[in-house]
Parts: C-alpha cells; sequence; structure tokens
C-alpha cells in the first residue's frame, strides 16, 4: 500500500470549449458604487422565470458517484453497483435528490470507462445489467433520481464497430467513425489529430480525446470540397449512427434511467459553431420529452448560453478561465497560473473576473435552463487541498448551494477527503486526477471500509493518514463538516428562494475585495447570503435596493444591520452568513 499525505498537486485542466468573450453592457445601476461594480443595471424584483423541465430539479441537489471508489461489496478491491445500492440510504440521509454516475458500461478501461466498448453492458467489475436495474429501482423507492454518463462522441479502439470499420472492405460501419480517405491524404502532416497506421484499412482515424477514443462521426458542418471523407451530417451513415446512439439512449431510459450527463457535449460535430451538434442535441431532448417525461439532461460544454439554446436542461460551466479565480487559481492547486483563489484564506483573490462571465452566461440561460457550477468532481483536484481546512470547506458549500441552478456534491467532498498525491496514473488519471478519485471514506477502519480487499488488491489505494475524515466518525459529531453540510442542504431543498430559478443579484462583489454578497429571491422570499473566505474579519456596507424586513440569521454567523439606505454586514474569518431579508411588500 502507498503510505499517502495530503499535499501538492497539479492539474492541467483541459478547455473544451472557446474562452468566453462577451461582457456585460454598462448600464444604469440601481445600488451605491460598491455594488454597481459587480451587477450594473440589476435590482432585486423577485420576479422569476422557470425553465422548461422536470419539477423534481428545482430544488435538487446531484450527488455524483465514481463507481469504482464508491464501495465495494464483493471483496475485490473495486467499487460496484451492488455497493452503491447498499449505501443509498447514505445518500439520501444527505439530502440529495438525485445521483449521477459516472460509465459503468463494458470497457477496456484505458479511460476509466469513458472509453466504451460496449453501450449496453453493465461492466462485469462492477455487475450486471440486472445490478442497473434494481440499482434505478431502489434509489426511486427512497425518492432519489439517477442520471448516467452519456459518452457518445467516442467509444475505444475495442469497439466491435470500431473494428469492424477498420476492415478495408466497406461495411455498415466503414463510415461510423472519422476516417480519412487515406494515410497521406492531403494535409496530412498539418493535423496530428489523426492516428495512421493503425490497422489495414488506408485511412487515418480522428481521435476525440485520447489517442485510443476514434471520434463517431456525426459528419462535419462544412465539409471541405477537397477531403470528400469529411461528410455532410445528413449523410445515410451519419443519420445510421444517429439512430443507434438514440436507441442506447431509450436502453437505459426503459431500464429506470432518469436522464443522462453528455460528456464533452459541444464534441460531436466537426467544423461546427455548435449550431450542428445542438440540432442532435435537440432531438435527443424532444425524444425524451416525447417517449419519457419527467427525464433529464445535462451537458459538459462549459457554454450554458449554447447548452440551454440547444436542449439541455443545464450545463457544467467550469471549463474557462474564470472557474480558476474561484478555488485553484494559484499553482499549488493546479492552476494554470500562479494567481490567488477567492476561496483561499491569503483573502488575496478576485471574485470579479469570475463573476463577469458566470453573469453573462446567466443572463443568455436562465429562461432556457440552468447553470450546473461544480466545485469538485473526477476532473478537478478536491477542494480540500494544500491547507484548506474544514471551516474553508463549509464555506465553499455555502456558495456551491446557494448559487442559481443544479448543484452537484463530489463523493466524498462532504467529509472533506482530501486531495492525494504519490499515486499511479492509472485509467488515464493524468495530473492531479489520481488524487480526486481515491476510495470514499466510510469509516477509520481497514480499507476506511471501503472494501474487505488486501490493500494491495485495491483499485486505488486509500488515505493512510491518522487524521484522514470518515462518515462513521463524523455522523456522530454535531458540529462536523458532515452535519453542516447537511444543513446547507436542508435549506437548500427549503427555501422557496434558492430554487434552481429564483432571481440572481449580486450585491456587494467589488474587485479584489472581501466579502461576497448577493440575494437570490423568489416573490417576497429573499435571502442575503454573505460569504468571507479570508482568514480575516470582512464587512460591507451596500443597499439592497428594496424595503426589507429585519434581516434574520438562518445559517452561519455574522451580522447584518439595516440603515436607512444601507445594509451592513459583518462575518468573521473562514465563514458564511444567510440572512432572510423578505420584502416588506
Amino acid at each position: 500500500m502507498f503510505q499517502l499525505t495530503a499535499s501538492l498537486t497539479r492539474v492541467q485542466a483541459l478547455l473544451v470549449s472557446l474562452v468566453l468573450a462577451s461582457f456585460m453592457a454598462t448600464g444604469n445601476s440601481f445600488a451605491a458604487e460598491p455594488a454597481a461594480a459587480a451587477a450594473p443595471g440589476r435590482a432585486v424584483t423577485g420576479k422569476v422565470v422557470r425553465p422548461p423541465g422536470p419539477a423534481w430539479v428545482d430544488h435538487a441537489v446531484f450527488y455524483q458517484i465514481y463507481p469504482q471508489t464508491f464501495f465495494d461489496s464483493n471483496g475485490d478491491g473495486i467499487g460496484d453497483l451492488p455497493g452503491i445500492i447498499a449505501k443509498l440510504d447514505y445518500v439520501k440521509s444527505l439530502g440529495a435528490g438525485a445521483i449521477w454516475l459516472n460509465p459503468f458500461v463494458e470497457s477496456p478501461f484505458r479511460d476509466a470507462g469513458y472509453d466504451a466498448s460496449d453501450f449496453y453492458t453493465v461492466a462485469p467489475r462492477y455487475g450486471t445489467n440486472e445490478d442497473a436495474r434494481r440499482l434505478f429501482t431502489e434509489a426511486h423507492k427512497r425518492g432519489l433520481k439517477v442520471i448516467f454518463d452519456y459518452v457518445i462522441s467516442y467509444t475505444s479502439i475495442d469497439h466491435p464497430w470500431f473494428k469492424a470499420s477498420c476492415d478495408p472492405k466497406p461495411n455498415k460501419y466503414t463510415n461510423w467513425f472519422v476516417w480519412t480517405n487515406g494515410t497521406w491524404y492531403p494535409g496530412w502532416d498539418k493535423n496530428r489529430s489523426f492516428v495512421q497506421g493503425y490497422c489495414e484499412r488506408d485511412a487515418q482515424f480522428l481521435s476525440n480525446f485520447f489517442w485510443h477514443q476514434p471520434a463517431l462521426n456525426y459528419g462535419y458542418a462544412h465539409p471541405d470540397p477537397a477531403q470528400p471523407w469529411q461528410l455532410p451530417t445528413d449523410h445515410p451513415d451519419v443519420l445510421a449512427l444517429k439512430e443507434e446512439m438514440k436507441n442506447v439512449l431509450r436502453f437505459w431510459l426503459e431500464m429506470g434511467a432518469d436522464g443522462f450527463r453528455a460528456d464533452m457535449a459541444g464534441s460531436l460535430v466537426k467544423n461546427d459553431d455548435g449550431s450542428e451538434t445542438s440540432k442532435f442535441w435537440k432531438e435527443l431532448r424532444e425524444l425524451m420529452d416525447r417517449e419519457y417525461p419527467g427525464r433529464f439532461m445535462v451537458a459538459e460544454w462549459s457554454d450554458p448560453k449554447a447548452a440551454t439554446a440547444g436542449g439541455f436542461h443545464a450545463d457544467f460551466l467550469h471549463w474557462f478561465p474564470g472557474y480558476d479565480d474561484l478555488f485553484q487559481k494559484d499553482a499549488k492547486r493546479g492552476g494554470r497560473q500562479d494567481g490567488h483563489s477567492f476561496f483561499d484564506a491569503d483573502g488575496l483573490g478576485d471574485i470579479s473576473k469570475f463573476l463577469k462571465i458566470y453573469l453573462d452566461q446567466y443572463d443568455g440561460s436562465h429562461a432556457n435552463g440552468y447553470i450546473a457550477l461544480p466545485f469538485g468532481n473526477h476532473d478537478i483536484p478536491r477542494i480540500k487541498n494544500n491547507g484548506r481546512t474544514d471551516r474553508d470547506i463549509e464555506v465553499i458549500f455555502a456558495f456551491a448551494l446557494t448559487m442559481p441552478g443544479t448543484p452537484f456534491v463530489y463523493y466524498g467532498d462532504e467529509i472533506g477527503m482530501r486531495q492525494l498525491d504519490n499515486l499511479p496514473h492509472i485509467e488515464g488519471s493524468y495530473g492531479g486526477r489520481a488524487g480526486d478519485r481515491t476510495p470514499m471514506q466510510w469509516t477509520a477502519g481497514v480499507n476506511r471500509g471501503f472494501s474487505i480487499a488486501s490493500p494491495e488488491r485495491l483499485y486505488r489505494a486509500v488515505d493512510t493518514a491518522a487524521d484522514a475524515p470518515s462518515v462513521a466518525m463524523q455522523e456522530k459529531e454535531p458540529s462536523s463538516l458532515l452535519n453542516k453540510v447537511k444543513a446547507l442542504i436542508r435549506l437548500h431543498n427549503d427555501e422557496p428562494a434558492l430554487a434552481a430559478y429564483a432571481e440572481f443579484v449580486p450585491v456587494f462583489a467589488e474587485k479584489d475585495k472581501y466579502p461576497f454578497a448577493y440575494v437570490r429571491a423568489n416573490g417576497k422570499d429573499r435571502l442575503l447570503i454573505v460569504l468571507n473566505p479570508a482568514g480575516r474579519e470582512a464587512s460591507a456596507t451596500f443597499p439592497l435596493g428594496y424595503a426589507s424586513q429585519k434581516p434574520v440569521l438562518i445559517s452561519g454567523s455574522g451580522s447584518a444591520t439595516l440603515g436607512a439606505r444601507d445594509v451592513t454586514v459583518k462575518l468573521g474569518a473562514a465563514s458564511h452568513a444567510i440572512f432572510r431579508v423578505n420584502a416588506l411588500k
């Protein structure tokens, strides 16, 4: 077993969308100058627009489960579907309303299951299709929804479709992947996204991510006449592939899934500005609304304006420069530049860059769908790293669970599991990704309660530090991070002003200053959220912009004092405060 400690980790985050370059237009402010810097022209009205979609999403908190490291039910060292079933009561106890499962279908696991070799069959290491059906059924009994990872922009090189496409003789699958019409096609030396010399077929195939993940062929939005292998989006073979992928979706929805998360959603059609790709996602949205009403689809696109206009109910917003400003701008946490994260005790961060981009996306998407703003997942370093304490993590949870849209909690973050290093880069877990995929820490016992297998057989080594947190320990401690997170989730579930669609108005977000404050409003129900991640006291004075009742603290610590025209807030170091500030009329 590796001796592991929490320590430095670098992650080279992958930009999968264009850097957002459009900015907010300047307008007249309803507030005094401090708030004007953050949100020009915005006023708290309480008016809301609920986008089309299933009602169960309105207050749902999603819990992301990485199957291979959640709970091992059979002692082979790898988490599995029966193990997830065994822990559904725990997920329910958190207050979560839905689960997102990372891939669990058959795969050679060069990329942890994102490289599918059979879209219709559960990988044996996780169980059987019947186990998947039972998982959906048992989750529904507990009032939990389950969405799966719908990875349809590529397959593994071991997929039978791809193997058939390698045959030099034309067949049904010849054009189901993007192949050139010769190994040395015109311009081959200028394009290194293609793999050459792989098989007997005299052609190169396009890789969508890692070299061993050949791109499925959804066509080219603007085929180059000089490259006849670039098929249009209405080519019969392209249409046949699309129909098959619809069948894959139907298969899992019929089994009981409540929707999906679309991996690399913007990468289907090539040479596309997003419009052709969106057409296919709209077809799937129409399919679900017609045949499986109440199901949910969320994109990994990092462009909520495009994704929600393209049929998605929500989109993850994290592959953009402003995201680093929140949690990982500093090099010690994997930032692409050595700066200062806003959510850090040094108190040297700046929320304004993030907020500018976020508001542009929010304004352009909230009538169509939601923004999902993750603070951790299988591709992002855990927030508990390089000195962050449970108090720091609580502030981050307060932020994540009070922002608009659909919050996602990555397994283990609710107990403060730490980012680890010195781990092998198995199954494509390069950079810091190895350290954020460690086994769930259920107890202080052997293998932290994840598995009864011998330590050397574990899929991934556990945190062996003496002070490694666990569910069992924190459930018994009323003031633990786990119980504080549960309280914040209850607040999210119960408060009308924290509905996914409730109005969002920043009221204090000055450049290079703390705290960050915003109002969430739904009619007369209104909450003032104030966040101070800095390791020092912070205060601010600003107008709410409406006649408010006396502020009542309902979460965290701090004070809010109403003046004739303004409100003054004061918070201690590394703290949050949520005040009820309902409108008088």
